[in-house]
């Protein structure tokens, strides 16, 4: 008689990421018709050299290689808080933060802290595919808040509060978003910390991207001495320092839901590896400048985008753009996104992800991870595209 395996985690879907990688297994591609891979949001650009230096000589001292405090080293989340009160005007302290294994992880432990099976979370889509992940493995129900492309893709708050039932724990917010790029404004940010207060339940904002905003705060509610009770931020140091294989990130929480997530930090891993902590406090005391030149450079590739898009001539629609992506609507009408997805790689050496990667509804989208290209890289975007019609 064979084991049995989680049929929960039998049940939830694939990794994405790695079927669109199957898709060129094996594949060659010529210097004069590279592969475009826009699949997963990479950053293009090592670390800082004075980063990898400053590792370099971390590993010859023994307590690198040493457990560290759960919720992470003292003068990282010292140094995290500091940042974060400069960025968005807030009173967050050290106690208020837990240093990750990279923010999806940061966002398991903060589900697991605040919901169980049968329990219900509200996810906008299109949803970052982890995240429905994670809550079908733990037998958490996702409740899809209809996505918006009259807003540009911000969800409505308005439409998650005829959602929000007794069994509600958490509404989930991208921002910036992953997959579609949308920027929430400051003003929906905080009417759905409002509707969240209001209701009872946790408003849980993702911001792996927010670095490569270019305009003021994202949100002033960290400004609000009772921000504990709802809020809670999940965010990673992978895209601002160009660290994803070293898994750093956090959880800034009131202290009942860091007591929580600490706990379950102890059964999982015990703590965030000790050299991806000295590397994260490392970029935060020291590379300001190397974050503000990369966020240019970004930046500079997100407008590459919208310029190729603005003339309306390559038969496919810019929904939104932002950060590291750009969503469209392909021209096929009818086809399912997967296939134009397969048809963009086979024929034209773009690898990007199908919409239905990301929810339901979305078989007329791709998303572009469009930080992987360069500048350089966006006319021959534009040209590939155009060939498809």
């Amino acid at each position: 008689m064979s084991l049995s395996v989680n049929p929960d985690v039998i049940r939830a879907i694939d990794p994405p990421i790695a079927e669109a990688q199957s898709w060129i297994a094996g594949r060659k591609f010529s210097p004069e018709n590279p592969l475009l891979d826009m699949a997963q949001a990479v950053p293009s650009y090592p670390p800082a050299k004075t980063l990898r230096d400053h590792l370099a000589s971390r590993l010859a001292k023994f307590e690198t290689a040493q457990y560290t405090p759960i919720a992470g080293i003292a003068p990282l989340r010292s140094t995290l808080a500091g940042h974060m009160n400069q960025a968005y005007g807030g009173v967050i302290g050290p106690e208020n933060v837990l240093i990750s294994a990279g923010c999806n992880q940061a966002y398991s432990l903060a589900i697991l802290a605040l919901a169980r099976a049968g329990d219900e979370v509200i996810l906008p889509v299109p949803y970052y595919f982890n995240h429905m992940m994670w809550l079908q493995m733990q037998g958490i129900s996702a409740v899809a808040l209809p996505f918006r492309t009259d807003r540009g893709g911000v969800p409505d708050p308005e439409e998650a509060a005829g959602l929000i039932t007794e069994r509600t724990r958490a509404i989930v917010l991208v921002t910036p978003n992953n997959p579609t790029g949308a920027v929430y404004p400051p003003e929906t940010i905080a009417a759905f910390r409002d509707l969240a207060a209001e209701r009872g339940i946790a408003l849980i904002i993702d911001e792996t991207y927010k670095d490569f905003l270019d305009d003021g705060p994202p949100h002033t509610l960290f400004r609000d001495e009772r921000w504990g009770e709802t809020l809670v931020q999940l965010y990673s140091f992978s895209k601002a320092f160009s660290l994803t294989g070293y898994r750093v990130g956090s959880v800034i929480a009131g202290e009942k839901v860091i007591g929580a997530v600490t706990k379950i930090m102890d059964t999982v891993s015990i703590c965030a590896a000790r050299i991806a902590q000295d590397a994260a406090l490392f970029g935060l005391e020291n590379l300001s400048e190397w974050v503000t030149d990369k966020r240019g450079m970004i930046n500079a590739r997100r407008d590459s985008v919208r310029e190729i898009f603005r003339a309306n001539d390559l038969g496919y629609e810019l929904i939104s753009s932002g950060a590291y992506f750009a969503y469209l609507q392909h021209p096929f009408g009818g086809t399912p996104a997967r296939d134009v997805a397969r048809r963009l790689v086979d024929e034209q050496n773009i690898l990007c992800l199908p919409g239905s990667f990301f929810g339901s509804n979305q078989e007329q989208c791709l998303r572009l991870a469009y930080a992987n290209a360069t500048v350089e890289e966006m006319p021959v975007l534009a040209e590939r595209l155009q060939a498809t019609l």
